[in-house]
């Protein structure tokens, strides 16, 4: 898997205005990675550089945000708390997982527990020291 060292935030948030250049509708991006690793800096970048001008933020209470206003909709999830595919269906995340229409990012992918996606694209997450994370994916052309 390629890797991508990034120092601070603005520069997480930069590889994800990167991959907002090659990501098309119905796309799903499966982020893992500990606590503070970046993803929610990662999502900040992306949902920018698709036009939206909404504050990203992390959707670990509310488990779904939706940002607008951009060349196509982010969904953003954050499964931490689930531990089944049926905690996903109870709670009502199992539609956004396949949106043809936009792009889902996906927080702690894992905990889905479905296996294979169609179009999903992997990116793992590694806190290496207070300002550096590593951040090894699967996205061609990156």
């Amino acid at each position: 898997m390629p890797t991508v060292v990034t120092h601070g935030p603005h520069e997480t948030e930069a590889f994800g205005g990167r991959v907002a250049g090659i990501v098309r509708p119905g796309c799903l991006l499966g982020l893992e990675g500990d606590l503070g690793a970046g993803k929610t800096a990662f999502v900040r970048g992306l949902a920018r550089a698709l036009g939206s001008p909404a504050r990203v933020h992390s959707p670990t209470f509310s488990l779904m945000n939706r940002y607008h206003g951009g060349r196509m909709e982010v969904v953003h999830l954050d499964l931490y708390r689930l531990n089944s595919p049926e905690d996903l269906v109870a709670a009502g995340l199992e539609d956004p997982l396949f949106r043809p229409e936009g792009i889902t990012v996906a927080e702690w992918i894992s905990r889905a527990g479905f296996g294979d996606f169609p179009h999903l694209h992997t990116l793992r997450f590694r806190w290496i020291d207070e300002d550096t994370r590593e951040i090894s994916h699967d996205l061609p052309g990156l």
